[in-house]
């Protein structure tokens, strides 16, 4: 009996995460692009997405608050880019797909720097 429980915890142990991870075209409009420009203001560089935030001013002058979802920090790493490549209060221009419900969240195709270096959401795909 014990080795059936160990058996079913450890198959759940490793499913967990696939159920986790999520396809973009479920959460983005794959059909839509939006540039946004502005500046970091959080970085959030962890597995499996780095995650960051801007402060966009839009035409009107508010500001408003982003969440750009990109690639993970491995293939950053091996592009060249470290966590120090994006931080608060660096402009930054982001090129990506928006949230299908609207929400002020962008899953990143490009990441330009303020040094003009370009960050390819996913360095490690050969984008």
């Amino acid at each position: 009996m014990r080795k059936i429980a160990f058996l079913f915890l450890g198959l759940g142990a490793g499913i967990a995460p696939m159920m986790a991870h999520h396809s973009a075209a479920a959460e983005y409009d794959i059909n839509k692009t939006v540039t946004l420009q502005g500046t970091i203001t959080k970085v959030e560089w962890m597995n499996p997405h780095i995650r960051f935030y801007v402060d966009v001013k839009n035409a009107d002058g508010k500001v408003a608050n982003w969440e750009i979802e990109s690639g993970g920090p491995g293939g950053f790493l091996r592009a060249g880019f470290t966590r120090n490549s994006l931080k608060p209060g660096d402009p930054v221009t982001v090129k990506g797909y928006p949230a299908k419900d609207g929400e002020n969240l962008v899953d990143a195709t490009d990441i330009t720097l303020v040094d003009g270096r370009k960050m390819s959401a996913s360095p490690s795909d050969g984008k």
